[in-house]
């Protein structure tokens, strides 16, 4: 899943979209920030098996070589099938300016609500867990015991989350509730791994596509409040997400008591 990043509660929001699709939240890999190793879920996903990345040029080498042995050693061994990326590289408000400067000076798109991607992160996941497949078939050997192994990546989700009026919502406002309630909407679309190119700039390129797609989406969504229909269709129609009362209040209560201790 390659998501665009606004704010903490982005994370929220994706947790709350995957809890009802059946076993995705234990089979799945997070990489997220190393502050967040430091908190109670932090601790949490560290058992999980999920990747802390660590910000900033002087690290960003290293992280990705770290990258790498992690996902060779815990990925399948796991039995992991999706894996959740935000290509930005931290927070639109953050890094926008910064990515504006760096598409001007090298003739690239301008983007506003959302920032360019960074390549690194994607390529070496994509060239990790694709070792197995060449275009989507097993690369040689005998195809059933090509099958009995892990199969690796098959799509990409690109998601896409629009907050009304672009203002997100942080993880302070998820617990304290000072704001009134709003609708997030998220908007997937589904592409197979043997249409993404694994050239290094191919697959640049191809990123740099989705992003400015989703540049063109969230200016849909600001503008009218909702995302734009499929081709064919007048008006989008959006599927509401419903989980079970009982169920979020044992999971908060976890999570303030975990807080505390």
């Amino acid at each position: 899943m390659l998501v665009n990043h606004q704010a903490t509660g982005d994370v929220c929001t994706l947790m709350m979209c995957l809890q009802d699709k059946s076993m995705v939240v234990r089979q799945m890999m997070w990489l997220m920030d190393h502050i967040f190793k430091y908190t109670n879920f932090g601790i949490v996903s560290l058992v999980h098996g999920d990747f802390f990345i660590r910000q900033g040029k002087a690290y960003r080498d290293q992280q990705l070589v770290l990258l790498k042995v992690h996902l060779e050693k815990y990925y399948r061994s796991r039995d992991r099938k999706w894996i959740i990326l935000f290509p930005e590289g931290g927070f639109l408000r953050k890094r926008r300016e910064t990515s504006q400067l760096y598409a001007k000076k090298n003739n690239l798109p301008f983007l506003t609500h959302v920032t360019l991607p960074r390549l690194g992160a994607t390529e070496v996941i994509l060239k990790t867990l694709l070792a197995q497949q060449e275009n989507g078939t097993p690369a040689g050997g005998d195809r059933a015991q090509a099958d009995r192994k892990h199969k690796g990546l098959q799509w990409v989700i690109d998601t896409t989350i629009g907050y009304p009026d672009a203002n997100p919502m942080d993880i302070q406002t998820w617990i304290l509730g000072y704001r009134p309630p709003t609708v997030t909407h998220v908007y997937y679309r589904i592409y197979p791994i043997k249409d993404v190119p694994m050239e290094t700039e191919a697959l640049t390129d191809w990123l740099y596509q989705r992003f400015v797609e989703k540049e063109e989406l969230l200016s849909h969504f600001y503008k009218t409040g909702a995302f734009p229909p499929l081709p064919g269709h007048k008006k989008a129609v959006p599927r509401e997400m419903t989980l079970n009362n009982i169920w979020l209040f044992l999971v908060q209560s976890l999570a303030f008591l975990s807080g505390y201790m």
